[in-house]
């Protein structure tokens, strides 16, 4: 879909999928720019340029995206990449832990599609890249809310999608499963405790843990995402072998199966 010498924005280039992305790209002949909060203490990476962005402000990020267009004069890809996670029941979830993960992984995305998309309107030309997950189309008990935030992000993409194809800008959700980084790895737990879903909670964590030691590394998402950039357009691409089998599944296997399916997944007991 693009060419080399494009000009990319990755959100939350510092780590994990985001600077493996950022690298990979750079490496395959990309302009690469990486959003980052704190662009002093980010690791350079060959050929990428950082900016600082906290996709929380709005203020951030529009002098970011001004930045990079005076500097560059344009921005043909823009990959939202910054995300937090949330472990722990729904009914122990706080307002104000609900309203931070939304704030980052729903209203961050939609900060930087302000900010980038007039630019891609007046050139008739662009494509975002939206990282979602497979919790995007599947439940996830204990992480309910950071699946709602995948979840809403799916709808607004696909929306979005329908929107924008008129000016040239088509929208991408990219599917990874549980990958090997920090995102995944050290998830934030909820405050408080209800100690009637503790045990249940703690097996959850533990199976998903499994999951994650056995999942894709970031560079195998990063190299999908370069895939994606050459290739045809497609609205959903899973990441990986994890990912495909478990769209299939979801758009494909009875209910029930999918059900057990899911419960074995997160160690939680049949019914």
């Amino acid at each position: 879909m693009k060419a080399e010498g494009s000009v990319v924005l990755i959100t939350g280039a510092s780590s994990g999928i985001g600077d493996a992305t950022a690298r990979t790209l750079a490496g395959a002949g990309y302009r690469v720019f990486g959003g980052v909060r704190r662009p002093e203490a980010a690791a350079t990476a060959p050929g990428v340029e950082y900016v600082g962005m906290d996709v929380q402000d709005d203020a951030s990020v529009v002098t970011a995206v001004s930045k990079i267009i005076e500097k560059a004069g344009r921005i043909d890809i823009v990959i939202n990449n910054a995300g937090v996670s949330l472990v722990g029941p729904v009914e122990a979830t706080s307002d104000a832990e609900a309203t931070a993960l939304f704030d980052v992984n729903v209203f961050g995305v939609l900060r930087v599609l302000r900010a980038v998309l007039p630019s891609m309107r007046r050139n008739r030309s662009g494509l975002v890249l939206n990282i979602s997950s497979v919790l995007g189309f599947l439940p996830a008990p204990y992480m309910g809310l950071y699946a709602s935030s995948k979840h809403a992000l799916e709808g607004l993409s696909e929306s979005l999608d329908h929107e924008v194809r008129a000016f040239g800008v088509r929208v991408v959700l990219v599917e990874p499963s549980f990958s090997r980084t920090n995102l995944d790895i050290n998830a934030t737990r909820t405050q408080a405790v209800i100690e009637d879903y503790a045990a249940a909670c703690a097996q959850s964590v533990n199976a998903v843990r499994q999951q994650i030691n056995d999942g894709p590394p970031p560079e195998e998402v990063a190299g999908k995402i370069l895939s994606i950039v050459r290739g045809t357009y497609r609205l959903r691409q899973p990441a990986d072998g994890r990912a495909r089998v478990l769209s299939l599944l979801r758009r494909f296997a009875p209910f029930g199966q999918v059900d057990k399916s899911l419960r074995r997944a997160f160690g939680l007991q049949l019914d």
